[in-house]
């Protein structure tokens, strides 16, 4: 009989609901083709996630970051990403859309979760990393954000390759430029900045518990 820790009960408990939520955001999404590409990352992270989990369980703070991340990424691949109405939802909380009072014209989902997955992933690449004990010194802040950095950059190109291999409606949903030709380089730029906002958060959080 496999004896659970009560760190494995935790890491469990947020995959079931994570499996919960999937699966009620899986009904009926807006387009459905694009829901299964956008899932792909999901199909190849959770399997891993639990492989590392096995050999180098992260902590729970880890484990949490990674998922509100993935929640909000269910969030874009149930609606696209370019469709995502939280300017309605906004509208409908406070009477005027974000948008509006921002003076923003495009649907920004896109930018935020870029954002996030530099705010939100840093941390848990950043325990990995400090478990090595060849990275050291200023390469323990440094390589998680280069980690970052170079996995959005290898999600865009997949991102156009994936354009170009199925063109038409679900290509364009996929790719969600909306007409911004450097839409690529502004995703990417997001995700650097949370990327090193967590770092200096981490770092300032640690010098404050010195």
């Amino acid at each position: 009989m496999t004896n659970y820790t009560a760190h494995d009960r935790f890491a469990l408990r947020l995959l079931l609901v994570f499996a919960v939520v999937w699966s009620v955001l899986a009904i009926d999404p807006w387009f459905r083709s694009d829901w299964l590409l956008e899932n792909v990352i999901v199909f190849l992270a959770v399997p891993a996630l639990i492989q590392i989990h096995r050999h180098l369980p992260l902590s729970r703070l880890s484990y949490c970051l990674i998922f509100v991340f993935s929640c909000l990424h269910q969030v874009g691949a149930h609606y696209t990403y370019a469709m995502v109405p939280y300017d309605s939802w906004f509208s409908a909380l406070t009477g005027a859309g974000l948008n509006e009072r921002l003076g923003l014209e495009r649907n920004h989902y896109d930018r935020l979760i870029h954002f996030c997955y530099g705010l939100l992933i840093v941390y848990p690449v950043r325990e990995l990393v400090t478990r090595s004990r060849r990275v050291q010194g200023v390469w323990v802040g440094l390589l998680p954000v280069l980690i970052v950095i170079s996995t959005s950059t290898i999600f865009e190109l997949f991102e156009w390759a994936a354009a170009v291999v199925f063109g038409g409606d679900l290509g364009v949903a996929y790719l969600g430029t909306q007409g911004d030709e450097w839409d690529a380089q502004k995703d990417m730029l997001f995700a650097a900045i949370g990327a090193v906002s967590a770092t200096l958060i981490v770092a300032s959080a640690k010098r404050s518990w010195k």
